[in-house]
């Protein structure tokens, strides 16, 4: 029978079971960090068990201050492969190029994380595969996305051989004052304080057949994966927020399309809305509020990138929304962020 379908803001422990003998390796002991951070070190016992957004970045946030690491989520998510997100890897594996195996991720991840979604963007003869998590207030959000990125790295190289490489790699965190371990994993240029987590790479890897496909074994994944789509959860409030959250940032965010995803009418769409109490402005406005908040956390992303990767024209535009959303400025807002992690 295939794992029981998750609930919202939840990931399933994978890759971060790989967090117990890292800690071991940094001579600490990895039932006393997980038990300080409020969880159950038999958890990470089963892959398939499912951890919260919420705990798994306090556990990270943990682990970072026990091991002195400022890149820990990195020395996780390096560990990770294919088979760490289970059937929709081996689904992937077999399809017959990459860019099929893209959309794949795209589309099923979602059986795998329901905090964080994964994005494909085409821009020219440039391809930006990405990881936006939607899920507010999640603690140590850099450390989650670096291992996302780490494990995004092993799947490519996974699914397009030895030849592949990245142009360049983004991340939406400040750079670390040690960035060998970047460059050593990555082997590619690597660019801190950015509005999006993506690898970016030439476009024509996407028609890149891969190596050892197998139909048969495709069928078979494509079964699971079918179960798996039929037993999840359908509440129209977390599919939205998934899909805005990964909409609002390739600047594709319309009723219209967001209802072509979900395979509705988008008058469909608006029934639902409708008889659930809100509507597609308001969902966009909490989604945009949300990455707002992240992006600025980030002190040296300047205003007008924020603007610009939320979808706004002009920073002033932005600026209106935001004050509208919080009752501050960006500039105030982000202001009262760093007073606050000043203050003891």
């Amino acid at each position: 029978m295939p794992p029981p379908a998750l609930s919202t803001g939840v990931i399933r422990i994978s890759v971060t079971k790989e967090i117990v003998p890292l800690l071991r390796a940094f001579g600490a002991d990895p039932d006393e960090v997980i038990g300080q951070a409020g969880l159950d070190p038999r958890l990470f016992d089963d892959e398939n068990n499912t951890i919260r957004y919420a705990a798994l970045g306090h556990l990270l946030a943990r682990c970072v201050a026990r091991t002195r690491c400022p890149h820990f989520g990195l020395l996780v998510g390096q560990r990770g492969t294919l088979s760490t997100i289970g059937p929709v890897g081996g689904l992937m594996q077999h399809l017959p190029t990459v860019g099929e195996a893209l959309s794949a991720l795209v589309e099923h991840l979602h059986l795998h994380d329901r905090g964080a979604a994964p994005t494909l963007s085409v821009s020219g003869d440039v391809a930006l595969l990405g990881y936006a998590i939607y899920e507010p207030g999640v603690e140590s959000p850099e450390q989650i996305t670096d291992g996302a990125i780490a494990v995004a790295m092993n799947i490519m190289r996974m699914l397009c051989g030895p030849d592949w490489v990245s142009d360049e790699v983004l991340l939406p965190r400040h750079a670390p004052a040690d960035l060998a371990p970047y460059r050593r994993f990555f082997q590619a240029p690597v660019r801190f304080d950015q509005e999006v987590a993506a690898l970016v790479f030439p476009v024509r890897w996407l028609g890149h057949r891969i190596a050892g496909a197998d139909p048969i074994f495709r069928e078979v994944f494509e079964a699971r994966v079918r179960d798996l789509e039929a037993a999840a959860e359908k509440g129209w409030q977390e599919n939205l927020r998934r899909l805005l959250r990964t909409e609002i940032l390739t600047n594709r965010c319309s009723a219209a399309t967001v209802a072509d995803r979900l395979a509705v009418h988008r008058r469909t769409l608006s029934r639902h809305l409708h008889a659930d109490g809100t509507g597609f402005r308001g969902l966009v406005d909490e989604a945009r509020f949300e990455i707002a908040r992240q992006l600025l956390a980030n002190g040296k992303v300047p205003l007008n990138q924020v603007a610009a990767a939320l979808g706004y024209s002009e920073a002033s535009a932005f600026t209106r929304a935001f004050r509208r959303w919080s009752g501050r400025t960006p500039t105030a807002w982000r202001a009262e962020q760093r007073q606050s992690a000043l203050e003891p």
